[in-house]
């Protein structure tokens, strides 16, 4: 806030706090699920980039939209009920969290180029700089923190 000398006080825009862009969507696990799961992210980073000037370039774009794959690809293949995507972010990092009805937390394998298939986990851990998984009341949510800003 700027105040005159005659006692107005004119707001500028920067002093108000101001919240995470936040949006969430709720699948049944039917066919094209996790098609709509990308979708809803890509148009999240859209969002990000026109609400909150996040400069989000092509490789981070893709890392968070595989990040959303791995995790929605797990909770439709290991729950036996709806699950829920939940996208939090900023212009510096954007969570994804993955609520599902299993109790049963995810097994992250030890590194092994040999393995067919149960990657998933380890993608999600190279890509995101923080991965926690916790059970919740309904099951269970795994979050991953993207960073949005590019390191390489």
């Amino acid at each position: 806030m700027i105040e005159h000398g005659d006692g107005a006080v004119v707001p500028t825009g920067f002093d108000v706090p101001v919240e995470p862009l936040r949006r969430a969507a709720h699948y049944t696990g039917e066919p094209g699920c996790i098609a709509e799961a990308r979708s809803l992210a890509a148009l999240f980073l859209g969002q990000l980039r026109t609400e909150w000037c996040a400069e989000i370039d092509d490789r981070v774009e893709g890392a968070v939209l595989l990040v959303v794959s791995e995790l929605v690809t797990n909770a439709d293949r290991h729950s036996n009920g709806p699950y829920i995507l939940e996208l939090e972010g900023t212009d510096s990092a954007l969570a994804v969290s993955v609520y599902d009805s299993s109790a049963a937390l995810p097994r992250r394998f030890p590194r092994d180029p040999a393995r067919i298939g149960r990657h998933g986990l380890e993608i999600v851990h190279a890509l995101a700089a923080e991965v926690t998984v916790e059970r919740v009341p309904v099951g269970k949510r795994v979050r991953a923190v993207v960073s949005l800003e590019d390191t390489e």
